[in-house]
């Protein structure tokens, strides 16, 4: 069963915590993101344990969470682009892709043999837990495969009844949207997965363009799946309306229509920070109702807007197979 700790900067949790890294277990860490299944990034069986516990393709590769840009450039090489981007955005929602360096000691699994590697630096207390552990943590979001991420430790705990789980509980997530993932190639920055850091931002510190990348239908970050984030319950977008019974997510000043069986709004005065920060605590909630079809009403493409969608998107795509996933 789940063990839930309290993330408070005690000794005892940080100790707690180390001792199971060392030992190849898995720990549940709140980030400013979402909650993450971390391990230590360079063994292998610990790795391999996250794979096996979240339900999740081997193809699909991990991002590695560092306790600085020191730490960073011992695993991925960073040129003046990384280097301004980290520097401004780190501790933060910011996931670089990379050049693998050869002498990393990162395993393969993590970096599913793409010969790059996604680096972030979290805020809060699981940046202590990585500086004290002395390794980056490879750490997805606390769920199985392309199901929704988790924004509380209730929610790890409810996802992973049946483990031996550690969880260190900070709360609600202050984001609630995992990272944005900008991948660095030369001369060219592309947007793999856009989150609470803009394209916008990211462009204008980098002094470049930040473009999409090729259609080719690679996986070259978490959050890439079609399918992903996904309920139980089919999702539809868009909506102005919905049937008889529906589960109704409104957004803005759009209300629950008389026939949906139950609804939530992201954010009634049409803040796109509140409305993200609740996406997948409110998905949730709705997917635990049983309704069998979650209506979403309309959110703005822009700014946050764009992530938001994204994510809806993806949990609103046709599953063959629950195959698909994130951090």
């Amino acid at each position: 069963m789940p063990e839930i700790i309290a993330a408070n900067h005690s000794t005892d949790a940080l100790n707690r915590a180390i001792a199971r890294l060392r030992a190849g277990e898995l720990v549940a860490i709140p980030t400013e993101t979402v909650y993450g299944l971390a391990a230590d990034a360079t063994n292998g069986e610990a790795v391999a344990k996250i794979f096996a516990t979240k339900q999740r393709p081997s193809f699909n590769p991990l991002i590695c969470h560092v306790d600085g840009v020191v730490m960073a450039q011992e695993y991925g090489k960073f040129g003046t682009v990384a280097e301004r981007l980290a520097n401004t955005f780190w501790p933060g929602p910011l996931t670089l892709v990379v050049p693998l360096r050869a002498d990393s000691g990162i395993h393969d699994l993590v970096t599913a043999g793409l010969g790059s590697v996604g680096l972030r630096c979290p805020r809060g207390f699981s940046r202590q837990v990585i500086s004290a552990f002395g390794r980056p943590l490879a750490a997805p979001s606390a769920n199985r495969s392309g199901r929704i991420s988790p924004t509380t430790a209730q929610h790890v705990a409810e996802e992973f009844s049946g483990e031996d789980l550690l969880i260190l509980d900070a709360g609600a997530c202050e984001a609630g949207l995992e990272s944005t993932i900008v991948k660095i190639d030369g001369n060219r920055l592309y947007l793999l997965r856009p989150g609470v850091i803009t394209a916008e931002e990211i462009a204008e510190v980098a002094g470049m363009p930040v473009e999409l990348p090729p259609a080719d239908g690679k996986v070259q970050a978490p959050g890439m799946m079609k399918s992903h984030y996904a309920p139980d319950a089919q999702v539809m977008l868009d909506c102005e309306a919905c049937p008889d019974g529906a589960a109704w997510l409104g957004f803005g000043n759009r209300v629950k229509p008389e026939n949906a069986a139950t609804g939530l709004n992201l954010s009634e005065t049409s803040n796109l920070v509140e409305a993200a920060a609740n996406l997948y605590a409110y998905l949730k909630q709705l997917d635990e109702s049983g309704a069998s079809l979650i209506c979403v009403s309309p959110v703005p493409q822009e700014e946050l807007g764009i992530a938001i969608n994204d994510r809806l998107r993806r949990a609103a795509a046709p599953r063959a197979s629950k195959s698909g996933e994130a951090v």
